[in-house]
């Protein structure tokens, strides 16, 4: 189903994950525990990263996104990376996951790898969307969109005029990456409103278990920590089973919260961790309505 269709239809929040195909030669068998749980959760789809740090060639994703569309029965959202590829190399990407009947994408830029040089062929986000909408109207196209600011953005209204920029040329979808402040969110969604940017927004929520992710989460996507966080992490952070229970809570709040507040839907980066997602889910259920 195409996802335009969800949110038009939609009478109530969506609920959403994130997972990310096995490392290079390990099977799709392996995360097959991730999925059963996930899809018995129901939810409205699972998107499927790229591959890390913008790396040259990953079908397993497109390998995986059918897997879940065949076996699992959820709609599947493909995260489609420009940087490092040729436009004749997207053009066939885009042919096999039509034949695969898959339109849903989430069209990147693509992390910067210093060990791979650039195509060129496409710069920014914007490139890619215009180029999907140009071979095919099929594909519903969802966009990133970042909180608090992208962190090469020259300014936050510049990154609020960029993302309109995504929305005009043709994304009718977006996905916020990970933030652990609300108000900082809320701020966001009034500054992209006033930009005139009127897509379904979605909250992209990752609930962080241990310190060395709060840390490596914080430097490469440079969401910042309330007060209330961090004292989490230095009251907790030598006790690991008492800090991932923290970190679930402190999750389960933001997303209380979230609904509440009437947001669009809750996006889960599950660090194909099936455990936390279920607790999150099991949680939340009865929100969602």
């Amino acid at each position: 189903m195409n996802l335009d269709r969800l949110f038009e239809e939609k009478k109530r929040q969506i609920i959403s994950f994130e997972i990310f195909p096995p490392k290079h030669g390990s099977s799709l068998k392996n995360i097959d525990e991730t999925l059963e749980i996930l899809s018995s959760l129901q939810p409205d789809f699972i998107s499927i990263t790229f591959g890390a740090g913008g790396s040259v060639a990953n079908n397993k994703t497109i390998e995986l996104a059918k897997k879940i569309k065949r076996v699992y029965r959820i709609e599947p959202v493909v995260h489609l990376t420009c940087l490092n590829y040729t436009k004749a190399e997207i053009a066939s990407m885009l042919d096999e996951l039509q034949e695969a009947g898959i339109y849903n994408l989430l069209a990147l830029r693509g992390d910067r790898n210093p060990d791979i040089e650039p195509k060129k062929e496409f710069l920014y986000a914007n490139d890619l969307i215009r180029f999907i909408r140009e071979q095919s109207d099929a594909f519903h196209i969802c966009a990133a969109c970042y909180p608090e600011t992208h962190l090469e953005a020259e300014s936050r209204a510049a990154d609020l005029r960029h993302l309109r920029e995504k929305v005009e040329s043709g994304a009718t979808h977006l996905i916020s990456q990970l933030f652990f402040d609300n108000q900082k969110y809320y701020r966001f969604l009034e500054d992209a409103a006033i930009a005139g940017i009127d897509v379904p927004i979605e909250a992209g929520i990752m609930p962080v278990t241990n310190k060395a992710q709060i840390e490596r989460m914080v430097t490469t996507c440079g969401a910042s920590l309330p007060e209330k966080y961090a004292r989490i992490m230095r009251k907790f952070e030598d006790r690991k089973e008492a800090l991932f229970d923290a970190g679930m809570a402190y999750a389960v709040n933001q997303i209380v919260d979230l609904l509440t507040n009437g947001v669009d839907g809750i996006h889960l980066y599950t660090m194909n961790n099936p455990a936390v997602a279920r607790r999150i889910c099991e949680s939340v259920r009865n929100l969602i309505g």
